[in-house]
């Protein structure tokens, strides 16, 4: 059905050369530039049980999930209408009536159950979170047993990974060439690792979708990205390289819309480098680099400094708990007690023999990474350590071989409104690639992933921050603002604090 109306919809169409894509002369095309997909980024293809690309899913208005989440990060039914904890570990859920999957089957609880069951057989992090144990089905009705009491479990339901895909029609191609069958507004005609192609789904439950084709194009270059949106090639971005919003701002040409999320700059020092494993020499790294600078200088004050690892909007965020801040004679002060002095007067500290070089590994998508290892690099050689910068687009393999002393990356902290995910995850998940252990915080992890009462959930969060800043194993420098800059004549497109809602049947073009 879908082959043979994309088979339809192509057949009367012309070149557009900007896009290379053929579409008739009076449909709607969307041209949109991102630096948020690539294999770089773990998100390229749509298969949402694979790594991240469940992002580009949901961003790309392909998948949607049972959940969803509104402006203040409250979740909100989509594909399902309510809920019910049975008991601790039992949730009844009811799925929406009336919705087909791309590939023209109706969405029922059994389609959705296949769904859930190969994301839990095969994904990386989604059988830790959801404790699925067994589901049932009958009509519209989904019932999920847990193995274990699961709170947040409606919270998970509502991640990238929990886009509802027709298992029957199955995943075409493979890795960044995967596509498949979602209820989206759009439906993929074409997907490679640095393109998608759309056109809109002509049996969208969700009500009219406005534009008839859109492409999504990767970009990992701040001035080609920057350089497309002054010339019309695309004729929107997410991604824009902070120092660049002054071109677009008061320009009646472009409309900015931008919205402050969790998503934050933040640092893991490897545990299991020898320099590493001292405490002092942990702090007065964070104590050398000037994170209010940084956001207001370099960041064009589109970011805010961190504290934690939640930002200020949060009950359990910025202003809960405490950190070091930039004191770059406290952090000389704590090298020297180190045993780290400069001895040949070169202006690096050393100790037996040995200068005091860090390798600070991140990668160029994140167009600010690379801008605060070099402002880094700087500030730090103030205070006495060389900074050994490794900006590549393989830091994954760098970071899964522990070759780093701190490994800084952007994460979105809190991207299921609760405060789990960022513990489970990269405290002691797969992403806690500088091996930081502490058996008490292990313990306060799984104590917040079964507690179900809000007010603690909160008080746990904060816990769980303050000890492991105490521990100076991780640091935070900011927490960005999302930002979408469009043509004007582009409406419907928001940004949202979770960092997944961009092409929705909302978007449209006068």
């Amino acid at each position: 059905m879908k082959k043979k109306l994309i088979a339809a919809m192509l057949s009367c169409a012309v070149v557009l050369g900007i896009t290379g894509f053929t579409v008739s002369a009076e449909e709607k095309t969307f041209v949109y530039g991102t630096t948020g997909y690539s294999e770089e980024m773990g998100d390229a293809g749509l298969n949402p049980h694979d790594n991240y690309s469940g992002w580009s899913a949901l961003r790309y208005g392909v998948g949607e999930t049972l959940f969803k989440y509104n402006d203040n990060m409250e979740v909100e039914p989509w594909l399902a209408t309510e809920y019910e904890f049975v008991d601790d570990n039992t949730v009844k859920i009811t799925l929406r009536e009336g919705v087909q999957f791309s590939s023209g089957r109706t969405m029922d609880a059994q389609a959705v159950k296949e769904c859930l069951e190969d994301l839990i057989a095969v994904h990386d992090r989604a059988p830790s979170d959801l404790k699925i144990e067994s589901i049932e089905a009958e009509g519209l009705t989904l019932t999920i047993h847990t193995a274990e009491p699961c709170p947040a479990i409606i919270n998970y339901l509502g991640d990238p990974y929990g886009a509802i895909i027709d298992m029957e029609y199955g995943i075409q191609g493979e890795g960044g060439s995967a596509n498949v069958a979602g209820t989206g507004p759009y439906v993929a005609t074409e997907v490679t690792p640095t393109q998608i192609t759309l056109v809109k789904n002509e049996n969208y439950w969700g009500g009219e979708v406005k534009v008839d084709n859109v492409i999504v194009k990767s970009f990992s270059d701040a001035g080609s990205l920057c350089a497309s949106l002054q010339t019309g090639d695309i004729q929107g971005t997410y991604g824009l390289q902070y120092d660049n919003y002054p071109l677009f701002e008061n320009n009646p040409d472009y409309t900015i819309n931008s919205m402050p999320t969790s998503r934050c700059f933040f640092g893991q020092f490897n545990m299991d480098s020898e320099i590493m494993q001292d405490i002092n020499v942990r702090k007065a790294i964070e104590m050398g680099i000037d994170k209010e600078s940084f956001c207001t200088v370099l960041a064009n004050g589109r970011c805010v400094p961190a504290v934690g690892v939640f930002p200020g909007s949060f009950s359990y965020g910025n202003d809960a708990v405490t950190a070091p801040s930039y004191d770059p004679e406290g952090a000389k002060a704590l090298l020297e007690e180190a045993g780290w002095t400069d001895t040949d007067g070169d202006g690096y500290v050393d100790k037996d023999g040995q200068k005091l070089t860090i390798r600070w590994l991140t990668y160029p998508t994140r167009l600010e990474q690379p801008l605060l290892a070099t402002y880094a690099q700087d500030t730090l050689k103030q205070i006495g350590i060389e900074v050994d910068i490794n900006n590549t687009s393989d830091h994954r393999t760098y970071a899964a071989d522990g070759a780093f002393d701190l490994y800084v990356s952007s994460t979105t902290t809190a991207p299921t409104g609760d405060p789990e995910y960022f513990f489970t995850s990269t405290v002691v998940g797969a992403k806690n690639y500088g091996n930081y252990q502490n058996d008490e915080v292990t313990a306060l992890v799984e104590e917040l992933h079964q507690t179900f009462d809000k007010e603690k959930r909160g008080e746990l969060a904060i816990e769980l921050q303050q000890k492991i800043l105490d521990d100076c194993s991780f640091f935070f420098v900011a927490h960005l603002n999302m930002g979408i800059v469009t043509k004007s004549n582009v409406s419907g497109m928001a940004a949202h604090p979770c960092d997944y809602y961009e092409i929705t049947a909302d978007l449209d073009i006068q």
